[in-house]
């Protein structure tokens, strides 16, 4: 390795952590916690301080998948070179800069996603079209799910004919099942994701294949039914203060799997050039998950309050109600190793959630317009920068 190469990967390094800096700040910084903001659960300050330790963990210990699929699966045939990575980073960094400015939740993935594949393109990359598809059917169904799930479960919490100290109880025994089925990179062999389901039955007395099946279906349940009565617990005694409690648990959850997908979009473009400097992978993401941790600290708030305030006046209800499905959904991402956006997907929710009042009374309209116009913008405009900047040079 000479001079020249090591110069510019720290360049691109550098570039990375920029980019890092700014999904802590904009993206996975901001949208875990804004709806128990809005909810007054938390102080934005201190959502801002956990969501960014949360962050951290998240994308050290699930960073690994989007990663590596971010960069080496958007391009067949060549690999980015230091200026393109470089060129990539800065753009996609830069659109979400601005988005941080106006208090806009620019989707991440898309900038990225549009850098990336422009840039690629302009080497003389060929298109990954079976990724292409992938990643562009979970843009797509990521809203509509999430929106579609927020609302059902937004309209389900205040009737009267459904207990709370029931309904909650069994999301909480979903998501506690959820827990027990997240991959963490420290639990498989050889540097492998593994859940503490399948860990607790590698470990096991059983080694029939029938034993070792039964033993993780017996972690799951526990997960589930511990979750459910200790929500249960909280609720029975104080509704109101079991549902912030329950809201606040969620909102940690998301915030670790935002780390462990977002992570990827800020250092997967470093992927091609590790070989040729001998730096490894874990190394980079706790690079990134560095720069995402002070990225929550010292941004995020702004687009916090934005998310809590502008979007949907939501209580403790439907902010679980936004929350729980882009859980289930983010930790579904990571597994496949898919870059989603998490502005997308809890924009999305708390609509759906937002929806379920009065009709839709809670959501600005004309923001969720303006909103989406960036989305979309912000792709074009990504593919545009790194393809016709590459091109000339």
């Amino acid at each position: 390795m000479n001079f020249s190469t090591l110069g510019l990967f720290l360049l691109a390094g550098g570039a990375s952590l920029f980019m890092a800096w700014v999904i802590g700040a904009g993206s996975s910084g901001a949208t875990p916690f804004a709806p128990a903001v809005g909810a007054n659960a938390i102080s934005t300050m201190q959502a801002a301080f956990f969501v960014g330790v949360l962050g951290f963990l998240g994308a050290v210990l699930q960073g690994g998948n989007v990663t590596e699929a971010v960069g080496s699966g958007l391009i067949r045939g060549v690999s980015l070179t230091p200026p393109a990575v470089i060129l990539a980073l800065v753009t996609a960094a830069g659109l979400m800069a601005v988005g941080i400015a106006t208090g806009y939740p620019i989707a991440t993935a898309f900038t990225v996603t549009g850098a990336i594949v422009g840039a690629g393109l302009a080497l003389g990359g060929l298109p990954a079209w079976s990724k292409y598809a992938e990643i562009g059917l979970m843009w797509t169904v990521a809203p509509l799910v999430n929106a579609g799930l927020a609302y059902g479960l937004a309209s389900l919490l205040p009737r009267e004919d459904v207990p709370e100290r029931r309904s909650v109880p069994t999301l909480a025994g979903l998501t506690g099942a959820t827990v027990s089925l997240i991959g963490f990179a420290l639990l498989g062999p050889g540097g492998t994701s593994r859940s503490i389901a399948a860990t607790a039955a590698a470990l096991g007395p059983v080694e029939s294949p029938t034993g070792a099946l039964a033993v993780e279906l017996s972690v799951i349940v526990l997960f589930a039914l511990v979750s459910a009565l200790v929500v249960r617990f909280w609720i029975v005694a104080d509704q109101e203060r079991g549902l912030r409690r329950f809201l606040l648990v969620l909102g940690s959850l998301v915030a670790f799997s935002a780390g462990g997908s977002q992570v990827g979009l800020a250092v997967g473009p470093l992927v091609p050039l590790l070989d040729t400097v001998e730096v490894s992978l874990f190394a980079v993401l706790v690079g990134g998950a560095v720069g995402i941790l002070v990225g929550s600290w010292t941004g995020a708030p702004r687009m916090i309050k934005s998310l809590a305030q502008d979007y949907a006046s939501l209580g403790p209800r439907r902010s679980i109600s936004a929350l729980l499905p882009t859980f289930l959904f983010a930790q579904a991402a990571v597994a496949l190793g898919v870059p989603i956006s998490f502005n997308q997907a809890i924009v999305a929710a708390i609509i759906g959630s937002g929806a379920a009042v009065a009709g839709g009374d809670g959501v600005s309209r004309s923001k969720m317009g303006r909103t989406l116009g960036a989305w979309a913008g912000s792709f074009l405009l990504a593919f545009a920068i790194g393809f016709g900047t590459l091109s000339l040079l």
